[in-house]
């Protein structure tokens, strides 16, 4: 049972106060048609083997699709895919109406102009309280250097750049 005395909107700010890059999880539900989610929550584990973790709310619609699909893809967007990463966050619609994509070869849906794609097949799937905790192995990776990464922070999205006290 939830401590009373805890402050979950305190604690959502204070977790805001680190920045951390958009993405865009995809996959194939059971009827293999195009799922897709927005994640903050992505983060390396390991580098041999190579291992990435991302989460899920139990709550989310897609969230029985992710925890059983054998593959997934990390979509990391870029600073002009506010839209796309707008659009992956909402319910109801069509995700991936309009949305230039193209398929792996596990038939997962793979974000075309992303700052970096990861393919991965499903490693592990952790209870973590409210979320699903999803460990994927890196089967391919892709990234572009023209492009920089969209990021959020403090409740609104940010754009990285060089310190100005490193010349």
């Amino acid at each position: 049972m939830a401590n009373p005395d805890f402050d979950s909107k305190a604690f959502r700010q204070a977790l805001g106060k680190f920045p951390t890059g958009v993405t865009v999880i995809t996959s194939l539900d059971e009827q293999d048609s195009p799922v897709g989610v927005t994640a903050s929550s992505f983060n390396s584990v390991s580098m041999d083997p190579p291992l990435v973790l991302w989460s899920i709310d139990k709550s989310a619609r897609s969230e029985s699709a992710f925890s059983n699909a054998t593959h997934f893809a990390v979509n990391v967007l870029c600073e002009a895919q506010v839209e796309t990463s707008n659009r992956f966050a909402s319910r109801g619609e069509d995700k991936f109406s309009g949305i230039d994509y193209e398929t792996n070869e596990q038939g997962v849906p793979m974000l075309a102009g992303c700052a970096a794609r990861f393919e991965c097949k499903t490693w592990a799937v952790y209870d973590g309280g409210d979320h699903n905790i999803i460990v994927g192995e890196i089967l391919e990776f892709e990234q572009s250097s023209d492009l920089k990464p969209l990021v959020f922070s403090e409740g609104s999205y940010a754009v990285t750049g060089a310190h100005p006290g490193l010349d």
